[in-house]
């Protein structure tokens, strides 16, 4: 099984624009990401696909790989499926841009989905984590997931989920990391697929594939590390660096 990463960059973010290129500890956010992800060594290439000049110089003056995208697109996922067609892999990893403090051990779980998937029932596999703080529950900036008993996304949201109207109850929430692990052929059928009305209210991609009946298998990690999506993440994972 061929695996690959590419890390899709957008200069222009949203909630944070130029975010990719603030100095973390000497380096800019989207290089410490893609030298972490190469560093797992899980992978036969890491690249960069980003419509950014700034970040594609950023990346491939100091020895990366970087692919320039041609076009402006809906989300990273549809990103990254134009830079893959034409790139020899079984498997892709959609590691985000903002995550500095990518590492082995939660990536290694989720490529075992697939190594263990013999009969290649599973197109998607995505990470979570165990949030316990209860304003991170509540904060629209996280995006939450619940699963079934066998740990296939049910649904993804910006909003608490599930809702805890009997406060006595007993529930783990957790918390979607953006890391996605497709198969090739699953990425490029998913840019087929017209955003639907829930996807474009909650703005997570990943809804997609469930409006559209495909499963994505969650895998569970006990590494929380930092999403740099604001000046406020951006200070945490400095002192975290230290």
């Amino acid at each position: 099984m061929k695996v690959i990463s590419m890390i899709p960059a957008r200069y222009a973010a949203t909630r944070f624009p130029g975010k990719l290129m603030q100095n973390l500890a000497g380096k800019s956010v989207i290089l410490r990401t893609y030298e972490a992800t190469v560093a797992t060594g899980l992978f036969s290439n890491v690249y960069v696909v980003t419509d950014s000049q700034i970040i594609f110089d950023e990346i491939t003056q100091n020895g990366g790989k970087a692919i320039m995208s041609k076009k402006e697109h809906e989300s990273g996922s549809d990103r990254i499926a134009e830079a893959v067609k034409e790139v020899d892999c079984d498997v892709v990893v959609n590691v985000q841009g903002d995550e500095p403090f990518t590492e082995k051990e939660s990536l290694s779980k989720l490529l075992d989905v697939f190594k263990n998937d013999q009969n290649k029932d599973i197109d998607l596999a995505s990470l979570m984590v165990e949030i316990t703080d209860w304003d991170e529950i509540n904060n629209p900036n996280t995006v939450k997931v619940i699963t079934d008993k066998s740990g296939f996304a049910l649904y993804f949201s910006r909003s608490p989920i599930p809702y805890p109207r009997d406060k006595n109850t007993s529930i783990r929430y957790f918390k979607h990391k953006g890391v996605y692990a497709f198969r090739k052929q699953a990425l490029l059928d998913f840019t087929i697929l017209p955003m639907r009305p829930i996807e474009a209210t909650e703005k997570i991609e990943c809804i997609r594939f469930l409006e559209y009946g495909k499963k994505i298998k969650m895998v569970e990690t006990a590494v929380q590390g930092v999403e740099i999506d604001t000046p406020e993440d951006l200070e945490k994972a400095k002192r975290l660096w230290k």
